[in-house]
């Protein structure tokens, strides 16, 4: 009956336009009329409280503006759990004439392919999964950014923090140790820390880092405990991979240097935040809405870069910052958009005291996590290239997981 309906909607509101955006006859141009007629949805975990959902509310908005769909076509779906309720969100919104849905959270995967499959005339794009390249769906597609080299960079703020304490007196080059709250043990997670301690190594060769995990996305209280069980436990610089203001809130309190995830939080962390790095996902939302569009494929994998204004740094809190980062954050940034510098550089860095010269990856997601890929290749492992989503999992030395529930 769904599917009934969305036949009747399509040919009332989209005359003309081809519906599948993938791999069919047909094309429509992409004037105003066009874009004012398409409707978009989205679907998100949480509101505009988590900065991981924020981030999206604002590219999704961003995307509209830029291409003149008005704002009653924009429809946002927010608290919308990673269960069955993803699925009725998604087909309510290919009922109500939504030629493309986005979905923002890992776990919402394997509902979106569901209502790819229920609704084949409609696009679905999930951000952060890893099974579009093994699906094979026209109308269902991943999409990630290479944020491991924003977090790199954020690192290198870190690292650069680390030196000026470690000059004034404030700590010894031993005692320049990292805490970092993570919401999982996914590969997602472990790309990011490890970016991260990365970034802070590259400038601070003496760091190393504790990790926690909290078991949620967003969990105010609990990423709140995880940074004062960090500080208690000497951690002198506090990051997250956690999506509230929790961790920004107890550093401030405990005057312990902070680097966020998704945007700033300067305003809870005047005095500790040094700066943010973060996806920014409008280039993608607009890609993909004007393939549609235009009746053009959307790629079943999508990696937004540096060079496509998907991975930035917030402002630098020059208040806080040691001076000099900003430049060093330049120098960096070229480093890697020249492809002079890669993040994992096995080089780099050493598992179980070891330096690794190959590495087989867990691309091809199945219930065992079964390796398949090989991913170093010229002296660095190579993250997001083979899908979008990262699958880089491995557990270098200098990083101590306090646990690993999660």
């Amino acid at each position: 009956m769904r599917k009934k309906w969305l036949a009747i909607l399509a040919c009332v509101a989209m005359v003309g336009v081809l519906f599948a955006g993938c791999g069919g006859s047909g094309s429509s141009s992409s004037d105003d009329s066009e874009g004012s007629d398409l409707k978009v949805g989205f679907i998100f975990l949480h509101d505009e409280n988590s900065t991981y959902d924020l981030n999206f509310i604002n590219a999704a908005k961003a995307a509209g503006e830029q291409l003149g769909i008005p704002e009653e076509k924009i429809i946002l779906k927010t608290n919308v759990p990673e269960g069955q309720e993803c699925y009725d969100t998604a087909a309510d919104l290919a009922d109500s004439g939504c030629s493309i849905i986005f979905a923002d959270s890992f776990g919402h995967e394997d509902y979106m392919i569901q209502a790819a499959k229920d609704f084949p005339e409609v696009q679905f794009c999930h951000a952060t999964g890893t099974k579009a390249h093994t699906e094979g769906l026209d109308n269902y597609h991943n999409a990630f950014a290479s944020i491991y080299e924003g977090r790199f960079l954020a690192g290198v703020a870190a690292g650069m923090k680390l030196n000026e304490m470690i000059e004034n007196g404030d700590i010894t080059a031993e005692q320049a140790k990292i805490g970092y709250i993570g919401a999982y043990t996914y590969a997602e997670v472990v790309s990011g820390y490890t970016s991260f301690f990365l970034g802070a190594r590259h400038e601070c060769p003496s760091a190393t880092m504790d990790v926690t995990f909290t078991g949620s996305w967003y969990d105010e209280t609990a990423e709140k405990e995880a940074a004062n069980k960090l500080m208690d436990n000497d951690c002198v610089l506090i990051s997250q991979h956690a999506d509230s203001m929790g961790a920004p809130t107890a550093c401030e309190s405990r005057g312990v240097p902070n680097v966020s995830y998704n945007g700033s939080t300067k305003s809870v962390g005047p005095n500790t935040y040094i700066i943010s790095s973060r996806i920014d996902w409008t280039p993608y939302f607009v890609h993909a809405i004007e393939c549609v569009q235009n009746g053009d494929a959307i790629e079943a994998d999508y990696t937004g870069t540096i060079e496509t204004e998907s991975v930035l740094l917030t402002e630098l809190n020059e208040d806080v910052a040691a001076e000099g980062t900003q430049d060093e954050i330049d120098k960096v940034k070229a480093a890697l958009e020249d492809g002079s510098l890669h993040v994992f550089d096995t080089s780099a860095f050493t598992v179980e005291g070891k330096k690794l010269d190959s590495y087989k990856a867990d691309v091809d997601t199945d219930a065992d996590y079964t390796p398949d890929t090989e991913v170093i290749s010229d002296g660095f492992f190579h993250e997001s290239e083979y899908r979008s989503a990262p699958y880089f999992d491995l557990r270098i030395d200098g990083i101590n997981l306090l646990d690993e529930a999660y």
